[in-house]
């Protein structure tokens, strides 16, 4: 057996480093691509971040990682991955909320203690036998961007009703929500990894 020459050593470092630079790159982009296409909004697909090591310097070691940047996203996007059943802590229900919720500060989503805190207006509790029971609010409006917020005016001397005024539901409480599986993404991280770094390694050396 030759034995091999620095420059030759370099050149498969160099070939192996570029391929595996190349897989994580696409495999991001691929992440990226069905995270977008299961419809789970515009901004959680750029998350998805990726990394190759070591950084800048050829090696047979290298290696790429793909990741979410922060624990919420790779939370939503492992559910999704997945498909879970979500209950809730407490072993009672979940509050899902209704359009007329709204949304707070960075579009989260209110809990029931939020939304009264936000809004003002306080919660009632509706039981339907057989039904989801519902989290509703009384003299409420619904404005303009569709969200349920304290009504305004005076009340009738008659009946002490605010003109307009309108009972709101806010919450569904369910016991527990699925979440179906819309992602598949480490059958795609392996198909891109099998067939990409196996070409970019061959195209380097030749």
């Amino acid at each position: 057996m030759l034995a091999m020459t620095n420059g030759t050593i370099l050149l498969i470092e160099r070939a192996h480093q570029r391929a595996i630079g190349s897989a994580t790159e696409a495999i991001k982009q691929g992440w990226r691509g069905q995270v977008r296409a299961a419809g789970l909004g515009a901004k959680l697909p750029n998350t998805i971040r990726s990394r190759v090591y070591p950084a800048g310097q050829p090696s047979m070691d290298a290696a790429g990682l793909v990741y979410a940047r922060s624990r919420g996203p790779a939370k939503i996007i492992g559910s999704f991955e997945r498909g879970v059943t979500i209950r809730s802590r407490d072993g009672f229900w979940l509050a899902i909320p209704t359009p007329e919720a709204g949304r707070g500060r960075f579009g989260r989503k209110f809990t029931p203690l939020t939304w009264e805190r936000h809004t003002g207006l306080r919660l009632r509790f509706v039981y339907r036998p057989g039904q989801s029971s519902l989290l509703v609010t009384d003299g409420a409006r619904v404005n303009a961007r569709g969200q349920a917020r304290r009504k305004g005016g005076r009340r009738r001397k008659t009946d002490g009703i605010l003109s307009g005024e309108q009972t709101v539901v806010i919450f569904v409480l369910v016991p527990q929500a699925r979440i179906s599986k819309r992602l598949d993404l480490i059958r795609q991280a392996d198909a891109i990894a099998g067939g990409l770094v196996s070409r970019v390694t061959l195209d380097g050396l030749i």
